[in-house]
């Protein structure tokens, strides 16, 4: 299993949400270049890159920060937040950006969405799909921001996009998110039970090395992390079996 270290940015900043709040934001004095820096050094080959400002409001913010970041050799970028349209998506590829996270524009605009990956391909697009449970236990879909709260399950939504060419799909647990009190194991399990074809990556949650042996040992494709790693909560020399380059 990868280890996917995440920075989210807003307003050019390192932040980090408490479960997708954004009235509860915690900044980090650390310069995004520098952290993606940082983590390649300890061995990443991938970074999780997220636009704040692009995911709340439905414009990217922090557009030449991303492209800046695309530009560090031999890391590829996972980036999302606001990418709702062909244009944002292409401007993403062409800034050297190797794969685009989709979220509320998949839910929304299943249609386009389709399009997309019949234009750009199924390995160059992840689904970003966050989920709160409802009173039935079943996931379902939260969106813009998390703001937003769908009927639509997950299972239903990855089963849509399953014949268009869907690869990868990065599932949240929000009341995970930020909490660092471990990762939905049975959530990810019921994932890979249904659909074991998917590239899943886990996120929300994770707070030690254990929680990364664990999902690696359920089948997890790759697993993101922000706020352990920022806060350095996890010994680099634990981190370096998730480490493709260390």
């Amino acid at each position: 299993m990868r280890l996917i270290p995440a920075i989210d940015l807003k307003s050019g900043r390192c932040v980090r949400l408490y479960q997708g709040d954004f009235n509860v934001e915690t900044h980090y004095p650390v310069d995004p270049l520098e952290l993606a820096v940082r983590y390649q050094q300890l061995g990443a080959d991938w970074l999780h890159v997220v636009d704040l400002d692009g995911a709340k409001d439905g414009v990217g913010g922090n557009v030449s920060i991303i492209e800046l970041l695309a530009k560090l050799p031999e890391l590829h970028l996972q980036v999302g937040g606001g990418l709702r349209d062909r244009a944002s998506i292409k401007r993403m590829i062409e800034a050297g950006v190797s794969r685009v996270v989709l979220g509320s524009a998949a839910v929304v605009q299943p249609a386009e969405v389709a399009e997309w990956f019949g234009e750009f391909g199924g390995a160059r697009i992840t689904l970003a799909f966050d989920v709160r449970f409802n009173d039935q236990a079943v996931p379902c879909l939260a969106t813009h921001g998390w703001r937003t709260q769908s009927m639509l399950s997950l299972w239903d939504a990855v089963e849509h996009f399953v014949p268009h060419g869907l690869e990868h799909v990065l599932c949240t647990d929000v009341s995970r998110d930020g909490a660092l009190n471990g990762p939905n194991l049975d959530l990810y399990q019921e994932s890979l039970r249904r659909h074991p074809a998917i590239q899943w990556q886990a996120s929300g949650g994770i707070r030690d090395a254990e929680d990364l042996r664990s999902l690696a040992e359920i089948g997890i494709e790759a697993a993101i992390s922000g706020k352990a790693l920022l806060e350095g909560r996890i010994p680099v020399e634990e981190l370096r079996a998730f480490l493709p380059n260390a």
